[in-house]
């Protein structure tokens, strides 16, 4: 998918509005439309990379500053004490959904074994 088409770039440029928790000149962090835990935050870069299969060693930096991100966000919104997940998705059998690499941030319930929170 090129990037002019992609939802995340369209996000990450401004073109279509979302729940912004965090913004720099190469990372946004925002709340997931259909959230599957009482906190459900996508950090995703601005640059267009597709999945994780297309990340290079010169690309390790922003994976990292990702990862920090993810969990300074969880000490902001007070669930990093308690716990919480990250899941990156890689390609449809993983369940891969917008081709744009992106990390989830889950927390705020006792969660699953799964991805889901415990009923």
């Amino acid at each position: 998918m090129s990037e002019n088409k992609c939802l995340f770039c369209k996000i990450a440029n401004g073109e279509i509005q979302a729940d912004i928790v965090f913004q720099n000149d190469k990372i946004v962090a925002f709340r997931d439309i259909r959230p599957i835990a009482p906190v459900h935050i996508l950090i995703i870069p601005k640059e267009h990379i597709s999945s994780m299969n297309d990340i290079t060693e010169e690309r390790t930096d922003l994976l990292g500053e990702m990862l920090y991100l993810a969990t300074k966000i969880a000490k902001d919104l007070e669930i990093a004490e308690k716990g919480y997940k990250l899941l990156v998705r890689t390609g449809r059998h993983g369940g891969q959904e917008v081709d744009h690499i992106h990390i989830h941030l889950l927390g705020g319930a006792q969660l699953a074994e799964g991805i889901h929170p415990i009923e």
